[in-house]
């Protein structure tokens, strides 16, 4: 486990995301949280991220920070030692979906993104339970602390997003496939199909764990991850 791992997180979220992760990770590897907040197409973020990035390095993204993963390792895949997509998608928008998009950034805009983030995302993204009401604060204050334009430029990022089922077939690195089973947004089955078009991926799924499993079920999703990362590079 010699490469730094680079941590992607979705939509509106900043390293506290990644919380539990880097805690445990951090004492055996290098482990960086990259912002996904530079561009408005997910190709200018996914070029930023590389002008931060080590020149090899292992690469995981949550949800939004899973696409911006797949355009990484599309152009630059000699640069990623092994990849790890969590609770995402390699479809591009419907326009049904791109268009439902717009009421979001015209209330953002007007001054209500927390307002957007608490009644049409929230309620896709987290579960029933006691670690809710603290779960929700904690999207807030990350999404108050980056600021309706970032939200604005994701929002738009994601409805102009490439399909990258072919990026996927091209994987040849070690891939890590996680969800969690409850996750309501990308489901179980949408990942099942991620890793069939991916040479020896990794599929786990997440008991009691929604579209965060990062935080429903931080142990198993960081013994997920050390097992990644313990695959070896050379897997045929």
């Amino acid at each position: 486990m010699n490469e730094p791992l680079v941590l992607l997180p979705g939509m509106m979220c900043d390293a506290r995301i990644f919380a539990p992760q880097i805690f445990a990770l951090s004492t055996d590897m290098a482990v960086m949280a990259a912002p996904i907040t530079r561009g408005e197409r997910i190709e200018e973020i996914a070029s930023h991220i590389l002008t931060l990035a080590p020149s090899k390095f292992a690469l995981a993204g949550l949800s939004m920070g899973g696409i911006v993963a797949l355009e990484i390792v599309r152009r630059a895949p000699e640069r990623v030692t092994r990849l790890a997509l969590m609770d995402t998608s390699p479809l591009a928008e419907t326009p049904a979906e791109a268009a439902a998009r717009e009421a979001q950034i015209v209330g953002a805009r007007a001054g209500r993104m927390l307002d957007v983030i608490r009644n049409d995302m929230l309620p896709n993204v987290l579960r029933p339970g006691p670690e809710r009401g603290d779960q929700q604060a904690l999207m807030l204050d990350m999404a108050a602390d980056l600021g309706p334009e970032v939200f604005v430029r994701q929002t738009r990022a994601l409805q102009r997003r490439r399909d990258h089922q072919m990026t996927l077939r091209k994987i040849r690195q070690p891939a890590l496939i996680l969800c969690g089973a409850d996750d309501r947004l990308t489901p179980p089955k949408r990942h099942e199909f991620m890793a069939q078009l991916i040479e020896f991926a990794q599929l786990r799924v997440i008991d009691d764990a929604g579209h965060l499993p990062v935080l429903d079920q931080p142990a198993a999703v960081t013994a997920a991850i050390r097992d990644w990362m313990k695959q070896p590079l050379v897997l045929r």
